[in-house]
């Protein structure tokens, strides 16, 4: 691979998914067993690693770009961009899309949708690896949109369930709020500047470094790039899509919640970092903030296994906000990337719960929900390998030494701390609500493991473990989720080799005692939090009789969905209504009021025509004949008729003169 370009083998990378999709369309239902999308995408993280990441990671960054159109003057172009940030986002989204791939073969064998799985997923790798490396944002948004119509397919795979359709339908609508604001961050882009190419944007020398950052017009733009991330990466408040989107099957919501589709805001925000300013980057740090202690508490309440990791991802997410929000987008990366690995794990896992028990409820023929984990327990004796990777990746989440949470989530919570340190005043807000969302996750995902796999075992049948198809890839992803597959240092984050590939220039300076006492803190913080959960989910002493108003209030997420509900869905609808009656009896009554004026005019119109007009016409015409019939009657050659007729003229002149 050496011989050829990392360029030509980074759009292989791309085409090989979308040659798969394109295969399987045509083959149809033939394709039960996905070999087509698993060769494709085999290959396509092959080629990422060797050929492209290999050679560019650290290396002179590269691009190509070939003529698309041309409007006026200016020509447009695709092509390929690769450098540190491009090719290493190119390559997570494959090394967690194989995984995702091997596990499917077990996980949805039997569905009989199948094929069209298959066909989806590799039209959602596809998308998602040609946003990484577009070279303009133009060509990055249609990949984006591309993404989010994959993602409207796998979500709502399961059509025949209304909770499905409603659910993809929403996620849908809600991204289009957003990718209207990435639209608009183009348009201002390309008006102020003439440009949307990323190399003459943001290169050594681009045009955003020789603009005035103050300008009103750059904080327009800043803030309707963020909208764009906020809908895809699910911040507050548009957030409410992302746990309906547990809908889809969930080797889905593993690739969608792990380094693909809502890791791509952070991306995009990461890549057009330059065009921020610091009304922007503020704006950024508080919704990133409040989405991450939002969503912490959300999760507190739940019952379902799938939906408390949704809202881990969301808050996760808010963490990567905020380290964009302060100037540390390389952190946000960071955490992006051992996200991938021990989220996707985290929902793998999950599935091998749920995959055994709906087994388990097929057996006893009950009717409890396989996700609730009100009715697991004790799981831990029965699938045992599945519990151990599951501990791993919720040590990961939960920030615990010695695994890649802990290095990437620390690279945040300090540099949130040291950035507080530079204003200080109320900026320690920040750093203070992120470590306290720290330990909540520690409580949240230690309820989960309790709940799920201590205690008692409350069923006659067996369950087992998850199937080595299922296993295999979880095993690697376990891997992936410990600290020496990021630094051989496993407490200090900046000897990590990704850390190190950035070089982002900071506007703070390092504070050495926030080194030490954070990670304590958190780490002590997740060990209190276990030790409650302990007592409260495997010692049963729980301390509340009843569910608290706060709980019901979480777990409903503060009511915004009720209140979008009532507001927006609502309101549209009884604005619909309105809309209908006004043009049915406003404007229909007066189009059918004037349809019968018009008609009425042109029935007097017809009468008149008929009667008046035609009728003085028909009496001239009458006249007319009988004058020609008279005077007819007198031109009939006899000499007498003529002297009759001159005489009676004579008589009648005769009396007219006598009576004048």
């Amino acid at each position: 691979m050496t011989n050829i370009s990392p360029i030509h083998i980074s759009i292989l990378v791309v085409l090989l998914p979308f040659l798969a999709f394109l295969t399987q369309a045509i083959v149809g239902k033939k394709d039960q067993s996905g070999n087509i999308g698993l060769i494709a995408i085999i290959l396509s993280t092959v080629c990422s690693l060797v050929g492209v990441f290999m050679e560019v990671w650290n290396h002179i960054p590269m691009y190509e770009r070939i003529h698309w159109f041309t409007i006026g003057g200016k020509s447009f172009h695709v092509g390929i961009l690769l450098n540190n940030l491009t090719t290493l986002m190119q390559l997570v989204v494959c090394i967690v899309a194989l995984p995702v791939h091997i596990y499917s073969r077990a996980y949805m064998k039997s569905d009989p949708g199948i094929h069209r799985y298959w066909m989806y997923l590799s039209l959602f790798c596809f998308a998602m690896l040609g946003l990484t490396v577009s070279i303009n944002l133009l060509q990055l948004y249609i990949f984006w949109e591309l993404v989010g119509f994959a993602s409207y397919l796998l979500i709502g795979f399961w059509f025949t369930k209304d909770s499905a359709v409603q659910a993809n339908k929403k996620a849908f609508i809600i991204n289009r709020i957003g990718d209207l604001g990435f639209l608009v961050g183009i348009a201002l882009l390309y008006s102020q500047l003439g440009s949307i190419d990323l190399v003459e944007l943001f290169g050594k020398e681009g045009l955003i470094y020789t603009m005035d950052t103050h300008a009103t017009w750059v904080t327009y733009a800043g803030l309707a790039f963020f909208l764009g991330a906020m809908a895809k990466s699910a911040q507050f408040p548009l957030h409410v899509w992302l746990p309906d989107a547990m809908e889809g099957p969930t080797s889905v919501s593993s690739l969608i919640h792990a380094a693909t589709m809502v890791a791509a805001g952070v991306f995009l925000l990461c890549t057009v970092f330059p065009l921020f300013n610091e009304t922007v980057l503020a704006v950024i740090t508080i919704i990133g903030c409040l989405t991450a202690i939002l969503a912490a508490f959300f999760a507190l309440p739940q019952y379902d296994i799938k939906k408390i990791l949704a809202f881990s991802t969301i808050s996760q997410l808010g963490f990567m906000m905020v380290a964009v929000g302060i100037g540390a987008w390389d952190a946000a990366m960071f955490h992006l990337t051992t996200h991938a690995f021990f989220k996707c794990l985290l929902f793998l896992g999950a599935g091998a719960v749920i995959h055994e028990m709906t087994h388990l409820k097929e057996q006893t023929n009950a009717t409890f929900d396989p996700q609730d984990l009100r009715t697991m327990g004790g799981l831990r004796h029965h699938m045992p390998k599945t519990f151990v990777l599951m501990v791993i990746a919720s040590l990961a989440l939960a920030g615990f030494p010695l695994t890649s949470g802990y290095l990437s989530k620390d690279s945040i919570v300090i540099s949130a701390f040291e950035w507080a340190s530079q204003y200080g005043g109320l900026y320690f807000i920040v750093p203070t609500f992120l470590i306290f969302v720290s330990i909540l996750t520690a409580f949240y995902i230690g309820r989960l493991l309790f709940k799920a796999f201590f205690g008692p075992y409350n069923y006659t049948a067996k369950v087992h473990d998850a199937p080595s198809t299922m296993l295999y890839p979880m095993l690697f992803l376990g891997s992936c989720s410990l600290f020496f597959a990021f630094s051989w240092q496993p407490l200090d984050y900046h000897a990590s080799w990704l850390m190190e590939a950035f070089h982002v220039k900071k506007s703070f300076a390092t504070v050495d005692i926030a080194h030490i006492i954070i990670p304590s803190v958190l780490t002590l913080g997740a060990l209190v939090t276990w030790a409650i959960g302990w007592q409260w989910y495997v010692k049963s002493k729980y301390p509340f009789a009843t569910e608290g108003r706060w709980m019901t209030f979480f777990r409903e997420q503060g009511y915004i969905n009720q209140l979008y509900a009532f507001t927006f869905v609502k309101g549209t609808v009884y604005l619909s209504t309105v809309l209908f009656w006004f043009d049915k009896n406003i404007v229909d009554g007066c189009t059918k009021l004037l349809a019968t004026v018009v008609r009425e005019l042109a029935r007097v119109a017809d009468w008149f025509d008929k009667n008046i007009v035609d009728g003085l016409v028909n009496v001239i015409a009458r006249f007319t004949y009988y004058l020609g019939h008279l005077v007819r009657q007198v031109q009939n050659g006899q000499l007498q008729g003529y002297l009759g007729f001159a005489l009676t003229i004579v008589v009648l002149g005769i009396l007219y003169l006598i009576i004048k």
